[in-house]
């Protein structure tokens, strides 16, 4: 007798494991092949090891094995032969091992209590199942008990024992009321791991008399009840609250042993007021992240797939405002024997080496024997080219002899493994499987592939030949397989003919030969043509093909890639397709399809309906109604219909809807029943049982729908059974552990009869399970109560009434409620692709343990800091969803030389799972960004100041900066280009030996390892060197410009207000100011303050028709003033007015402008494009930049032409801003999230669509040519 031990159920069959073999002999999965060969047996199916049966019914143990000649079969029964002949309750299938024991006729179960084994032998060997324990399932009754009723004081603890029946296997334990009903849980209240309930407080409301305990047994369906218990709390005042007091596990201190791949529960529960909070820590560790989870309101710890590094002690903290208990349980996680490596089979030539490795773990370690044919192989038949070495068998120059099947078993305190592997030694000839002379048929110009399937013992070596007489094949042209197939890549018409295949070894030598034809390719030689044609028309499309003359082609036409209408305009002929009577619906794309037995070719047409030409008009409308309905021939399930037609209007009828009513059901509501053509006036209806019939008919034309005809006389049918089951079956779980059975009820006339209701069934797929079934009626949804978590569940409903069933409704499979996902994606590997781009890589979670259905991965993402900085900011976690089964995904927008954290969570229907450990990665340095400011001060003669700030995002460490900058004459032509290199430290420069009284512009930009960024310009102007006019002060933090001026000052006066306009000319802009007075008047000025520097200001409140004084000014500049000038406001207007708008002469005049400015657009337009210049243009080319910027690789923006702020037109006396400095817009691209719900699209595998575009500015060019080419853009700024 072996030891205690158990082996996996195999469902392996014969042709399954020859795919399993290791050894360099490979047997080809030919069904005539496997039949001849001698094959060791093996075990294909057994019943489980531990096996618990229905004692009233019949027990089947199973044991199927495979072998060549067929084995035979014999079981032992606790460890002695069990004779089966002896007992007439015991049975052996035919062909088979599998026992039945009749329980049924008479036979007790109980008797049948047992281990039992199966051995499978034939002349090669001896295979054994694994040891099968044999116990009848057991329900028992409850024991009688008197229950008194439990008199609980308001705020103490209370325990409620269920104390269920023993039962085999254990019941499933749950709390319901009278009526069915769950009781309600929560922290205050929750069932135990033993089934009993606890109360860590009583309330008021926690008194009743129908707290039932029930136990389900699953393996019998049966539910047993204990007898209600009742509950009276009573109230004292006050309530006094208590500490917490563990009510489960007692004690400080409990042992726990689990099995290594075992869940641990481990529970906790607390009496106390107010009610306690369990906590859960594992001493001298961490909670394993991705396989803990809390249940029962954290009272219960539960570890799926516990391994030994879960061992340790584990404690739970109970605590409330008044205090805390805690408890410790010392956990030790045992391991029944797994596998590191299991023998596998072993097929053998003679004189070929093998071995056989057996290797488990477990805890403790497990012991390893090997059996031969199921006897111990120190007491069986010696071999000697076998060897035993521990956990290894090795063969040495095996022989046919050497056939035999070995088991391994590895076995400890915990449990046993037991795994049959043969040794087969086969001598065979060389074999060829392939048919002789096959014919192959191939395109000319495609790949042909020759087979030549062979087997033998030793393996047969192959050679191919051509002809009869023909020489070995060799060379480039042709490709051999490893199993004997011959490829010709690029077969052409001398490749035709006869091959022969040659498979020979030492026993023998073979050959087969195949035939190779080569065909023609087919060909459409004249395509379908593009057609329009008109309403009512007639068109035809050819389709004239070649092919080879031994092929025989198929033609078929499609319209939109569908099958052609079913419409008899629609003529094929044997090269055409013709459609008659063309109407709007033939619009569309018409496709020829040629078929042969080798390839297929297709073109398509495209068809065009147009409207016919006008025609006198007639007048046409619908219908009238038909008249005149009558019904006979009247039977249980049909009727007929006849009417006489209303008059058509001059548009023929197409045909009649016929509608009915059920007065019986839907009273008032018409249903549409049938259509027939419009030259049919009667119709043989199909009815529907318990219906009152009306009917009535709607006649149709190409103009609309006439009204419905009078009502037809009422027929009332007889009741029947239901002739349907409700429709849109589906089982969704709302919960974790319930499944939510949903349909659409039948309508009224579907009912077929009175009482109709529905009769819901249900049980688990995959599990050999009864169906449990409910009646129900009035309702669409029922929902089943302590289901498992997200498993498959096969359901029906059939509907039925007072007269019988419906017919055997179909099967559709649902889902019990999904739970969150248990663990978290690993293996997360992340590869930056550039400064901005990265792709993030994770393996899949196993499908069980998303608990639901997998809806995608949720990548979280987020900037930790910025490398050039060393400084962090406020984390902005980003979030990129990918759907479906991926395990990679793209990360656009991240900033350059920068730190990022991420993690992956797998999402189902109820929410994500948890997340895996954060990542970290580095983007690499990219281009900066344009320096913050540009400032130009302290203007001299020859010199001036300039300072600058670094760039806001410097994207990398710079290296340095790089100034540009030329002079700029007074016809706005460009200087020669200087070009100067600054270190990164610095902030300012003075640039000195400048001409006087000279524009310069200036481009400036900064510089990484990686490259220039985008620049920002200025321009600046030096001191005039004039007789006559006043040098700067000493010691003047910045140089006063020479004749600082506002000229032009200009008025646009109105009633009561008036528009004051100026020029200004001089280094720097003050703040200006507007005084204004009445001319002629001495009464001091009056003082407005202007807004910033515009040169424009309003002035409001003014006295109509009155003349005006107005001068402009700027703030701190002594003196500095305007010349006067003198407006006067217009008269009061009339309180009727003339609208000049809705004047003749005015619209006119508007008209003719309108038409000059149109003219003059064109003709520059014109000029523009044959190169002409203008002078706004030329301006534009004044300030044209020195270079071109490229498109950058690493942002994607080109160097865009930008008539913004640093290109507006020079005109006379312009100057720069007063404090010269220029302010990087901010041009941060915002991050397109890779996901669903974002503006961003994406590739197939995640790559970005699109670029990145920002204007940059170019660079000055070294002559005054234009840097752009002419547009129709560009003739309307020059124009503008």
């Amino acid at each position: 007798m072996m030891k205690k031990m158990s082996i996996p159920t195999s469902k392996t069959s014969l042709v399954l494991f020859l795919c399993q073999i290791i050894s360099a002999l490979d047997v080809p999965l030919d069904s005539k092949l496997l039949e001849e060969l001698s094959q060791p047996p093996t075990i294909t199916q057994q019943s489980p090891k531990d096996y618990i049966v229905d004692p009233r019914e019949n027990i089947v143990i199973q044991c199927e094995a495979k072998g060549k000649p067929p084995p035979s079969f014999s079981w032992t029964r606790n460890g002695t032969h069990f004779d089966i002949d002896k007992d007439a309750q015991v049975t052996m299938k035919p062909n088979s091992g599998t026992l039945v024991i009749n329980i049924m006729n008479g036979g007790k179960a109980e008797a049948y209590e047992g281990v039992y084994q199966c051995t499978a032998r034939n002349e090669r060997g001896a295979a054994i199942s694994n040891n099968i324990v044999i116990r009848p399932s057991r329900s028992p009754l409850w024991t009688k008990e008197k229950l008194e009723p439990n008199h609980v004081r308001e705020g103490d603890s209370l325990v409620l024992h269920c104390r269920p029946p023993v039962g085999l296997p254990p019941p499933i334990i749950f709390w319901m009321d009278n009526a069915f009903q769950r009781l309600p849980q929560s922290e205050r209240v929750s069932q135990g791991l033993n089934g009993d309930l606890y109360f860590s407080n009583v309330q008021p409301e926690d008194t009743r008399e129908d707290y039932i305990c029930y136990a389900r047994f699953n393996h019998t369906q049966t539910i047993q009840q204990k007898q209600p218990i009742s509950v009276k709390v009573f109230s004292t005042k006050p309530v006094t609250e208590r500490q917490p007091v563990l009510l489960t596990p007692t004690g400080s201190t409990s042992t726990k042993v689990e099995l290594r791949g075992n869940v641990l529960l481990l529970e906790c529960i607390a009496a106390g007021l107010p009610t306690p909070v369990i906590r859960w820590i594992k001493e001298g560790g961490e909670l394993p992240a991705n396989r803990t989870f809390f249940e029962n309101f954290k009272k219960t710890l539960k570890i799926i797939d516990v391994s030994e590094a879960d061992s340790g002690n584990y404690k739970c903290i109970a605590r409330n405002t008044l205090g805390s208990v805690h408890h410790v349980i010392s956990v030790t996680v045992k391991a029944a024997p797994y596998w590191i490596t299991a023998p596998r089979n072993l097929v053998l030539s003679p004189g070929e080496d093998g071995t056989l490795i057996c290797r488990a773990n477990g805890n403790p370690k497990p012991s390893i024997s090997w059996l031969a044919n199921g006897v111990p192989i120190a007491i069986a038949p010696e071999d000697p080219s076998r060897k035993v070495d521990g956990d290894t068998i090795i063969f040495s120059h095996v022989q046919e002899r050497s056939s035999a099947v070995y088991q391994c078993n590895a076995s400890n305190e915990y449990g046993y493994l037991l795994a049959n592997a043969f040794v087969n030694v086969l001598a065979e000839p060389p074999r060829i499987l392939t048919p002789a002379n096959k014919l192959y048929q191939v395109i000319a110009d495609s790949p042909a592939l020759l087979d030549c399937a062979y087997f033998g013992s030793p393996k047969p070596e192959i050679e191919w030949f051509k002809g009869v007489k023909g020489s070995i094949l060799r060379g480039n042209e042709y490709v051999f397989h490893d199993n004997g197939t011959l490829e010709i890549p690029v077969a052409q018409k001398n490749s035709a003919g006869t091959y022969t295949c040659v498979a020979r070894n030492e026993l023998g030598k073979i050959q087969n030969e195949v035939q190779l034809e080569i065909k023609d390719p087919t060909m459409i030689i004249k395509q379908p043509e593009y057609k329009v044609i008109q309403r009512y028309g007639q068109v035809s499309f050819e389709c004239i093909i070649k092919h080879d003359s031994t092929l025989l082609p198929t033609v078929t036409w499609l319209k939109d890639n569908d099958e052609l209408p079913d419409d008899e305009r629609f003529l094929v002929g044997k090269d055409n397709l013709t459609i008659m009577n063309v109407t709007d619906k033939d619009d569309g794309t018409y496709t020829c399809i040629v078929n042969t037995t080798l390839d297929s070719v297709s073109a398509s047409a495209v068809l065009t309906v147009v409207a016919a030409p006008p025609t006198p008009a007639i007048i046409y409308a619908r219908p009238n109604p038909p008249f005149d309905l009558e019904l006979t021939g009247q039977l249980e399930r049909s009727i007929e219909l006849s009417w006489i037609p209303g008059d058509e209007n001059n548009s023929p009828i197409t045909n009649f809807v016929i509608e009915y009513e059920d007065a019986l059901h839907e009273p008032g509501v018409w249903h549409y029943q049938t259509e027939v053509p419009g030259t049919q006036t009667t119709v043989q209806l199909k009815l529907s049982p318990y219906v009152n019939y009306s009917f009535r008919v709607i006649a149709v034309n190409k103009i609309g729908r006439s009204q419905p005809s009078e009502p037809s006389e009422q027929y009332l049918t007889k009741s029947a059974s239901p002739d349907e089951n409700p429709a849109n079956v589906q089982g969704i779980g709302s919960e974790p552990d319930n499944l939510v059975i949903t349909w659409e009820p039948l309508k009224g006339f579907q009912s077929n009869g009175p009482g109709l209701q529905y009769k819901v069934s249900w049980r688990q797929k995959d599990v050999d399970d009864e169906w449990t079934s409910v009646i129900v009626a009035n309702v669409s949804k029922y929902i089943v109560s302590g289901t498992p978590t997200f498993v498959p569940y096969e359901i029906k409903v059939q509907a039925l009434n007072d007269l019988g069933y419906a017919p055997e409704p179909s099967e559709v499979i649902g889902h019990s409620g999904e739970d969150l996902p248990m663990v978290a994606p690993g293996n997360v590997q992340v590869h930056v692709i550039n400064s901005t781009l990265a792709k993030v890589h994770w393996d899949p979670v196993p499908l069980k343990t998303v608990r639901g259905h997998l809806q995608g991965y949720k990548v979280y993402y987020w900037k930790v800091q910025s490398l050039s900085r060393r400084s962090r900011r406020h984390v902005e976690k980003k979030i990129l969803t990918f759907r479906g089964n991926k395990t990679f995904g793209m990360l656009p927008g991240l900033e350059p030389y920068s730190s990022y954290m991420l993690n992956v969570r797998v999402v189902n229907g109820k929410g994500e799972g948890p997340a895996s450990p954060d990542k970290v990665f580095k983007t690499p340095e990219g281009v900066p960004g344009s320096p913050s400011f540009l400032k130009i001060t302290n203007p001299t003669l020859d010199s001036l100041t300039l300072e600058w700030g670094s760039p806001t995002h410097p994207n990398g460490i710079l290296t340095s900066y790089t100034l540009k900058f030329q002079p700029i004459n007074n016809t706005h032509e460009l200087g020669p280009l200087v070009e100067i290199r600054i270190p990164a430290n610095e902030s300012s420069l003075i640039l000195k030996n400048l001409n006087y009284s000279t524009r310069y512009k200036f481009y400036f930009n900064a510089q990484t390892s990686v490259g220039s960024g985008s620049q920002i310009t200025e321009e600046a102007v030096t001191i005039m060197d004039e007789a006559g006019i006043l040098r700067p002060a000493v010691g003047a933090g910045k140089v006063q410009p020479l004749y600082p001026r506002i000229r032009n000052v200009t008025t646009a006066a109105a009633e009561t207000y008036a528009n004051i306009s100026w020029e200004y000319e001089g280094p720097d802009h003050a703040n200006f100011y507007v005084e204004y007075g009445v001319a002629g008047s001495k009464e001091d000025w009056k003082k407005e303050i202007v807004n910033g520097s515009r040169s424009f200001f309003v002035l409001k409140g003014l006295t109509p028709g009155t003349a005006y004084k107005v001068r402009v000014g700027a703030e701190g500049l002594s003196g500095f003033r305007s010349s006067e000038d003198v407006f006067e406001t217009g008269p009061a207007m009339a309180s009727r007015q003339v609208d000049i708008a809705t004047q003749g002469w005015f619209i006119g005049l508007m008209c003719a402008v309108a038409l000059l400015i149109l003219i003059l657009l064109i003709v520059c337009f014109i000029r523009r494009n044959k190169g002409g210049k203008y002078p706004v243009k030329e301006k534009e080319d004044a300030h044209a930049d020195p270079e071109i910027q490229p498109m950058k690789e690493d942002d994607g923006t080109f160097g865009e032409y930008s008539d913004a702020e640093d290109h507006k037109p020079l005109k006379k006396g312009s100057r720069t801003p007063s404090d010269r400095t220029v302010k990087k817009e901010d041009s941060d691209d915002s991050l397109v999230d890779y996901g669903e719900g974002v503006n961003g699209q994406f590739n197939e595998d995640g790559s970005f669509i699109g670029q990145y575009s920002g204007k940059k500015e170019k660079e000055p060019a070294e002559g005054n040519e234009s840097s752009e080419a002419p547009s129709p853009v560009n003739a309307m700024n020059s124009f503008v």
